[in-house]
């Protein structure tokens, strides 16, 4: 998924985001651990996906803790 895309969801549908990402990777690994699936590329990429994804929601925390604190001063 595209970063322009994710940038434009809300933090609720960034969580929600996240919490698919991981139960699919979960399913994918278990699948490649018992040799049902060749499935690695798509492990990969929603790996990449989910770090994005948290990557924003991490962005958007600091920025909300940085703004009363600067309010502060």
């Amino acid at each position: 998924m595209r970063a322009e895309k994710l940038r434009e969801l809300d933090d609720n549908e960034l969580r929600t985001q996240e919490r698919e990402m991981t139960e699919q990777m979960f399913r994918l690994r278990f699948q490649l651990g018992m040799g049902q699936t060749d499935g690695l590329k798509k492990y990969r990429v929603l790996r990449r996906d989910r770090a994005r994804v948290l990557t924003l929601l991490r962005e958007r925390q600091r920025a909300s803790d940085a703004a009363p604190a600067g309010e502060r001063k």
